[in-house]
């Protein structure tokens, strides 16, 4: 996936209200394709932020002036259908989207304020980064990342044409979805992971610094979108509390069924007095169910490209940790012909050394441990 300039262009002139972090990426994204992007922000700092980076022209009409064929509403989820409602009457011949994380709310917003929404179409693009703000936007955040669109009852088909036009212009996937069947989806892939990993994360505030200096890869994989915005999740999560509560129930049921087996296995433990094993029948059984059952749930992730999930073999290396050493260490395994699906780095604790985790085709990986250690890299077997 690539930008597309000359959907861009069609767009014409296009207003994004709100400079954070998604609506100074899609000023990003269509300034660099050529469109003419007009800025707004209730924040004269954040705006010209926005501006110095290239996101776009400060409205200087504030939205009275200059006709625009498109507006992206990219404010906080708590005053966006506010901020819609604005754009709607000021500007009633052209598309209102907004790129809210949650859409049901939204929607119902407007309708309980009487708005015509034959204009708007609500959307989300689903790509974020820890960072918040102008200066964390890039204009390809959007490449190749699913773009849900969630066009309402009577509205124009033309108006979801628009937005369907916005988001192939900035390289992302367009995919129709009705509003709360979305906010469904996003509870359980992206609003209840944030949670989880929080909750993980603030574990660790109070931990021995003995047992944070023992954390691995695991542990920063699991933790990874904990340093987001609380502010800005406090919003998200208000907003779509009921199906984010829901998954969260389950989630609960599932993890009382692990406290009880864990505590019949720590109650037939020699230190609980029993030294003699099965007084926990199926209790181990009940914590490998879990297990397995993320392995399952694991594998529906879409893989490569959207596609279905492969399975790789890892090839690990103990690279230096210094300048160049990742740029020669993949140009070894380019020389070896071999294509890299996936990679992690660890570095080692202690020492000036990292581990290099490459994952590859199972068939690829006996030759490219062959090939690195004959290149004079370290292959951990």
């Amino acid at each position: 996936m690539s930008l597309d300039p000359a959907a861009a262009v069609e767009l014409g002139a296009v207003r994004v209200v709100g400079t954070g972090l998604l609506g100074a990426s899609v000023g990003l994204g269509l300034s660099a394709s050529g469109a003419r992007v007009l800025l707004a922000d209730v924040s004269p700092t954040a705006l010209a932020l926005a501006r110095d980076l290239g996101a776009g022209t400060p409205d200087p009409s504030e939205g009275a002036g200059e006709p625009v064929g498109l507006v992206v509403v990219a404010t906080p989820p708590d005053v966006t259908a506010a901020v819609v409602l604005e754009e709607l009457k000021a500007h009633p011949d052209a598309v209102v989207t907004d790129v809210a994380s949650v859409k049901a709310g939204v929607l119902e917003a407007l309708r309980a304020a009487g708005a015509d929404l034959t204009n708007y179409v609500g959307s989300h693009p689903m790509a974020g980064r820890e960072r918040s703000g102008a200066v964390a936007a890039r204009g390809d955040l959007f490449l190749g990342r699913p773009w849900v669109l969630s066009p309402v009852e009577g509205d124009d088909p033309a108006a979801l044409a628009t937005v369907r036009r916005l988001a192939l212009a900035l390289g992302a996937v367009p995919v129709v979805m009705p509003a709360a069947e979305h906010d469904e989806a996003v509870a359980l892939v992206s609003h209840v992971p944030q949670v989880a990993a929080s909750l993980v994360a603030a574990r660790l505030r109070h931990a021995p610094d003995a047992a944070i200096a023992l954390a691995g890869q695991g542990l920063r994989d699991v933790t990874r979108v904990a340093g987001s915005d609380p502010a800005l999740w406090a919003q998200i999560l208000a907003a779509n509390a009921g199906p984010v509560g829901a998954v969260l129930t389950r989630l609960r049921d599932d993890l009382d069924r692990v406290l009880e087996a864990l505590a019949a296995l720590a109650g037939e433990s020699p230190e609980a007095g029993s030294s003699a094993p099965g007084q926990a029948v199926g209790a181990r059984g009940a914590v490998a169910r879990v297990v397995a059952d993320g392995n399952l749930g694991r594998e529906r992730i879409p893989g490569k490209h959207g596609g279905v999930p492969a399975r790789y073999a890892v090839v690990t290396v103990v690279i230096p940790d210094e300048p160049g050493a990742l740029g020669r260490v993949f140009a070894d395994i380019a020389a070896a012909g071999t294509n890299v699906e996936e990679v992690a780095l660890e570095h080692a604790p202690g020492r000036a050394v990292g581990l290099l985790e490459v994952s590859v085709l199972p068939a690829a990986r006996e030759h490219l441990q062959e090939a690195l250690s004959a290149y004079g890299w370290h292959v951990v077997a």
